[in-house]
């Protein structure tokens, strides 16, 4: 028994070389949902947008059947096809995120855009995806395996390995540009920021810091304080760079 899948756009990244841009003949002898052969393949369920089997769209459960021509999809619009159907729910509220161990700083990057951001270098595979699915946060990763997990909706496999070019990299997937709020996360922890009266945090900042500026927040978990000091600037500038990029 064979089926005969073709990957498009960016789908053929997880695929090797010699399978990308093309038909790939996929024999079989046992009986699978589309999901567990398709990721048998190569990309991760939470990549996939869209599934037409011989000219039908299908779910993740349908069982293939020999000789089934398959088409994947990373765009649910790629295709003008009806009806069509969504293979996970529309990602509804404000994003939140969950990131791997792998990406460290990232996570830094997203909490100053606005975004609610978990990351631990301790977060073990299970509870990733755990949090992942109870949370309903897009779990970011530069683990394939871990993306192929049955309680992962929303997740993606970051491609690059520069922290800057990651960000720009999130920015292009979920358009975060068109849902900032600079600055409402603590970079450190996570934690909320709220403005906070010079006199009550003196103890925690430098006398010239004291001296030189007025307006602090402090984060409401560690008590981290904030002010516009050269980080500040640093930061505004990286923003202007993931505006700027489209």
């Amino acid at each position: 028994m064979t089926a005969y899948f073709t990957f498009h756009g960016a789908l053929n990244y997880f695929l090797p070389r010699s399978q990308r841009h093309t038909t790939i003949a996929h024999p079989f002898d046992w009986r699978a949902s589309v999901k567990d052969m398709l990721e048998s393949l190569g990309p991760p369920h939470p990549e996939v947008a869209l599934i037409v089997v011989n000219g039908i769209s299908v779910n993740f459960d349908y069982i293939v059947q020999p000789g089934d021509k398959i088409a994947l999809y990373p765009d649910f619009d790629a295709v003008d096809l009806s009806p069509k159907i969504a293979l996970v729910p529309p990602y509804s509220g404000r994003m939140r995120f969950i990131l791997d161990t792998h990406l460290g700083r990232l996570e830094a990057y997203l909490r100053m855009m606005g975004f609610d951001t978990l990351y631990r270098n301790d977060y073990d595979d299970d509870e990733l995806a755990r949090i992942s699915d109870e949370e309903k946060r897009i779990l970011l990763t530069r683990d394939i395996g871990l993306l192929k997990r049955g309680r992962v909706m929303y997740g993606y496999f970051v491609r690059n390995t520069e922290s800057r070019a990651r960000l720009l990299e999130i920015n292009q997937r979920y358009r975060l540009v068109d849902h900032l709020d600079p600055f409402r996360y603590c970079m450190k922890c996570n934690g909320l920021l709220m403005p906070v009266e010079k006199s009550a945090i003196l103890d925690k900042i430098h006398p010239r810091t004291a001296e030189n500026f007025d307006a602090f927040h402090q984060c409401q978990a560690c008590q981290q304080v904030y002010w516009k000091g050269s980080h500040y600037d640093k930061m505004a500038s990286l923003l202007d760079d993931v505006i700027n990029s489209g």
